[in-house]
């Protein structure tokens, strides 16, 4: 008797830690959606960068260009928040105004919030080489229609170039 008291005992003692603790519940999943689209705009191409293109490439580029192109994008939220993260790939083409078809590839990684501010870090890959592409701007919402403005700072050892992009997507799951 005594050494079944015992063995009672010790398997409450060994129960009440795991009942007082409090059940944690994962986090809830995140949406993921599909903000692909169209993109167009400018960039202004610094006096380095342009002279680095021309001897580098044989392409003689005017220092304003247009571009157009297309940008694949995933965000990933919670809808108690309204924080996303956001992968990008925006492939575009620029210069076709000066009869140019200059191609430029980013991949960004960032983070939107609730009011559609967003900010983005990646590299890109032109004719101009490899450099580290910093954006940032705002996603207009109406509806399920979304307008994305943003601006980007490509910084390299030839100087920098400054983009201004702006499109359209749709919110798809």
């Amino acid at each position: 008797m005594r050494y079944t008291v015992l063995a009672v005992v010790a398997v409450m003692s060994c129960a009440m830690p795991a009942a007082a603790q409090n059940v944690v519940l994962p986090p809830p999943s995140p949406q993921e959606v599909n903000l692909s689209g169209p993109r167009f705009g400018i960039t202004a191409l610094s006096d380095g960068v342009i002279k680095d293109i021309a001897e580098r490439r044989g392409i003689n580029v005017p220092p304003m260009i247009s571009q157009f192109g297309w940008q694949a994008e995933h965000a990933f939220y919670r809808k108690d928040t309204g924080v996303a993260a956001v992968t990008e790939f925006v492939v575009l083409l620029g210069g076709l105004e000066h009869d140019l078809k200059i191609p430029s590839f980013t991949w960004l990684v960032g983070m939107r919030n609730a009011s559609g501010a967003e900010f983005g870090i990646g590299p890109n890959f032109s004719p101009a080489g490899s450099a580290l592409a910093i954006a940032a701007g705002v996603t207009f919402r109406h509806g399920y229609l979304n307008v994305p403005v943003n601006v980007a700072i490509v910084p390299s050892k030839y100087g920098t170039r400054i983009s201004m992009l702006t499109g359209f997507n749709m919110k798809r799951r």
